[in-house]
């Protein structure tokens, strides 16, 4: 399989490798991809070449040359600027188009207008819908929490939309004193003349492409509960919207597989009175029913009716105990509950701002964007990433924890099918950390550490890899 172009921004494409190909939204990996990679910018190269050579150990460890990687670098950041006068040439993204799986480095956010962020412009362009962020704890890292060993979940964060679309302008623009004129004059709602302006937007296409993947994912890995994170109580007609239309895309697709909160509920009480009225099982669900206006009560009682008319047969007498349980939280609760509780979580899906700080909070408790991964997935293209900044005061200093790269990388292979290298990778880091042998970050914090730099702590995780059977 050859590519449609023998180069991009002058770079050739390998001959050795071959295409991945798409069909019918899944991915056919060939045994010698040809893998797009940006480097990164500052503290990205010294970063990359480490991670590059642990990925190839743990290749060649798994399937001893069967397979293997075809490494093919594109631009985007300082360097392509550097080569091209561009921060993000039409090649780089033509490239990810064509090879449909990549994985990057941290990049900078330009200065002095233009694009606003790289990372967002990719997500965009190459509809990644899915911001991915695992946090999982390896034991003997530091971390602030008691407990960090409870946290082990992962983030399906919107990608595209929300604050992060870019709909905003300036304080005193005429964009701005339009907007605000016409929402005083049509709307009858009155903004502060010196204000800038945001337009949140959140699309039910968006919101349920998201919830699709999260609930697909805890079902394939036989998880047992995805929360939706929202701020509707404020945001009624965008992040309640969200919370909404998640549980509408969960009863209309997975219903026999799902079974939400409340419904629990509801069946709960069934199961154990089934003698149980509705307006009795109603004043359980919803405690102070007496005092509400009627309207409420037939909306309860209706809703109660509602569920177990169409899935008491199915659900009911402990049924649905087995199956994926769908709740949802209010954003600013579940920071707390994640520092609390983190165990009661494993499958969280978010809007895009929120998603943005909670996975950072949930990282904090692992040992930092240092050791946390991510991805970039959409139906057709993949790109997996660094979740931390560039740092470029610590560029080509050879000190900076690769863990973040190394461990998207670990996501990207999982995503391959190349679940052995995973294992391998994850494996050898969890041994390298229990040796105490860690980058600066980490020794600073870790009583008998040897700090190592960044390519010594490569090695010592290819010299902890071992093998893992491969499935026949």
């Amino acid at each position: 399989m050859g590519s449609s172009k023998a180069s991009y921004n002058g770079n050739p494409v390998p001959a050795e490798g071959q295409r991945i190909e798409s069909r019918d939204g899944k991915f056919m990996i060939p045994d010698h991809p040809i893998i797009p990679f940006v480097e990164g910018d500052g503290t990205g190269r010294d970063i990359w070449k480490a991670s590059r050579r642990v990925f190839d150990a743990a290749v060649q460890k798994a399937y001893g040359g069967k397979r293997t990687v075809v490494w093919y670098e594109v631009f985007t950041g300082e360097k392509a600027f550097e080569k091209f006068k561009e921060w993000l040439p039409a090649d780089t993204i033509e490239a990810l188009k064509e090879f449909r799986i990549g994985i990057k480095g941290p990049l900078t956010t330009p200065v002095g207008g233009g694009i606003r962020s790289l990372n967002v412009t990719l997500r965009q362009v190459l509809n990644l819908y899915a911001c991915v962020r695992p946090v999982r704890y390896f034991a003997g890292v530091p971390s602030p929490v008691l407990h960090p060993e409870r946290m082990n979940a992962i983030i399906f964060r919107e990608n595209t939309e929300d604050v992060y679309a870019g709909h905003e302008w300036q304080e005193g623009t005429p964009e701005a004193q339009g907007l605000i004129r016409y929402i005083a004059e049509k709307l009858n709602k009155k903004i502060r003349p010196d204000s800038g302006i945001g337009i949140k937007p959140i699309s039910r296409t968006g919101s349920q492409q998201l919830v699709r993947r999260a609930i697909k994912h805890a079902l394939e890995n036989n998880l047992r509960v995805v929360t939706l994170v929202h701020k509707g109580n404020i945001m009624k007609f965008t992040e309640g919207a969200f919370r909404d239309w998640g549980y509408e895309l969960a009863k209309q697709e997975f219903r026999d597989k799902i079974v939400t909160e409340r419904e629990s509920w509801i069946l709960d009480n069934k199961d154990k009175n089934p003698n149980l009225t509705i307006e009795q099982n109603a004043g359980m669900v919803e405690p102070g029913m007496e005092f509400a206006p009627e309207s409420f009560r037939q909306q309860i009682y209706a809703e109660v009716k509602e569920a177990l008319d169409s899935i008491y047969a199915t659900h009911g007498k402990g049924q649905w105990k087995k199956k994926l349980m769908i709740n949802d939280r209010i954003a600013d609760s579940i920071f707390q509950q994640v520092v609390t509780r983190a165990d009661e979580y494993q499958v969280l899906a978010t809007p895009n701002l929120d998603g943005d700080f909670l996975s950072d909070a949930c990282a904090a408790q692992i040992g930092g964007l240092g050791m946390a991964p991510g991805a970039n997935i959409g139906d057709d293209y993949a790109v997996f990433e660094a979740t931390h900044g560039t740092a470029p005061k610590y560029a080509d200093k050879d000190v900076i924890n690769p863990t973040s790269v190394i461990l998207s990388g670990c996501m990207m292979f999982r995503f391959m099918g190349w679940k052995e290298v995973t294992d391998i990778i994850e494996d050898a880091i969890a041994r390298t950390i229990q040796q105490k042998k860690v980058t600066y970050d980490l020794e600073r914090l870790m009583e008998g550490a040897t700090k190592l730099r960044t390519s010594e702590f490569a090695t010592c995780i290819i010299e902890n890899m071992q093998p893992v059977p491969v499935a026949a």
